[in-house]
């Protein structure tokens, strides 16, 4: 039987909310040779690691996470570290060992919730939708739910339909959360150690696709704080805005732009609750166009509320209508080069690019 760690520790409200440690700068450290390179599953242990060796309230939680390192070997390592009392298998029931999560966090101690795959949570809906979120407003500040939820998020290869959801525009539009995807290594990390010192939920969205990319992270400690964006390439044509793995996409067409003379902004939001909207605005007077590049479905997505909030903040800016790319709007398909195409990838992009900018 799984029981919660016994850890002594008062009851920390969430008006108990101490100052996060310092940040860095908002983009990355610059790359050097010699520099250390590691996996993005290496950037994401790392940062729960460190945050756990100092703080004796935070507890890693999910199927698999223990004994067999992770189904992603996200967590290799930790059981020896930390032992079963922070490091806790639970069973195949993601309604319960959310639901245990939350009240652990009401009461003061730090989860982190590692759902194999966010499709999975549609189990534990009610708990980390109806509860997690709310708690903080419906208890009149009494409890808070400083709690991480974090697993893989979108098509992860060949998964096919019901292993391949993009959660994001579903729980995005629910306030009291804040929600973080990164693109890469270094901000995997840095952004982890935020959510994990944050005092509310944070959903904290990954990518199977990407666990095994490498990039620097330096070995100094830092953190990133939420709603600051990063431009990823700087260009004067058109800006794309995107998060998570499709920023990835985002890149490779702009390279390949580059080579006909056509340079393109990148923007890597990192965070979309709180959403910077005001790096997507300064970038826009700079360009004059902006596409939303995004992993979810068309109708009602986060594409759409960022080409909203772009049409009501700087419509006078813009040379041409905003537009976004997102997956067709189907379920996921399984074949292989079906997925490809459902996806925004980076042939799309640039097709789409090259029509906003008037070439052919």
């Amino acid at each position: 039987m799984t029981t919660l760690p016994m850890i002594e520790t008062e009851i920390h409200p969430a008006v108990d909310n101490p100052a996060l440690p310092d940040f860095v700068a908002e983009s990355e450290l610059p790359s050097r040779d010699g520099d250390r390179i590691i996996q993005y599953r290496e950037a994401l242990r790392e940062a729960m690691s460190e945050e756990m060796r100092k703080d004796k309230r935070v507890f890693l939680l999910g199927e698999e996470v223990a004994q067999y390192s992770g189904a992603y070997k996200i967590s290799q390592g930790m059981l020896e570290e930390f032992g079963e009392e922070r490091i806790i298998d639970t069973p195949i029931s993601e309604n319960g060992f959310a639901g245990m999560a939350i009240s652990a966090a009401m009461m003061g101690l730090r989860p982190i919730v590692e759902f194999m795959s966010w499709s999975f949570s549609f189990v534990a809906a009610d708990p980390i939708l109806n509860n997690a979120p709310k708690m903080l407003y419906m208890s009149g500040g009494q409890f808070g739910c400083p709690i991480v939820f974090r697993g893989n998020d979108g098509a992860g290869g060949q998964l096919a339909s019901t292993h391949s959801w993009c959660v994001e525009a579903l729980y995005a539009n629910v306030p009291g959360l804040k929600m973080a995807i990164p693109s890469n290594p270094y901000d995997a990390k840095g952004l982890l150690k935020t959510a994990i010192n944050d005092p509310d939920p944070v959903f904290f969205l990954e990518s199977e696709r990407m666990l095994g990319d490498k990039a620097h992270v330096p070995e100094e400690e830092y953190y990133i704080p939420f709603g600051r964006a990063r431009l990823a390439r700087e260009g004067d044509a058109i800006t794309l805005v995107s998060f998570g793995r499709p920023v990835n996409f985002c890149l490779e067409a702009a390279e390949k732009l580059s080579e006909e003379g056509i340079e393109v902004d990148v923007l890597d939001m990192r965070a979309i609750r709180p959403l910077d909207i005001e790096s997507i605005i300064e970038r826009v007077k700079v360009t004059n166009k902006v596409l939303v590049v995004d992993q979810s479905w068309p109708f009602a997505s986060i594409a759409s509320e960022v080409v909203t909030q772009i049409c009501e903040r700087c419509f006078d800016w813009l040379d041409a209508p905003p537009q976004r790319l997102n997956t067709e709007d189907v379920p996921t398909p399984y074949a292989k080069g079906l997925e490809y195409n459902y996806l925004p990838n980076p042939d799309r992009i640039y097709a789409a690019v090259k029509a906003m900018v008037g070439v052919r």
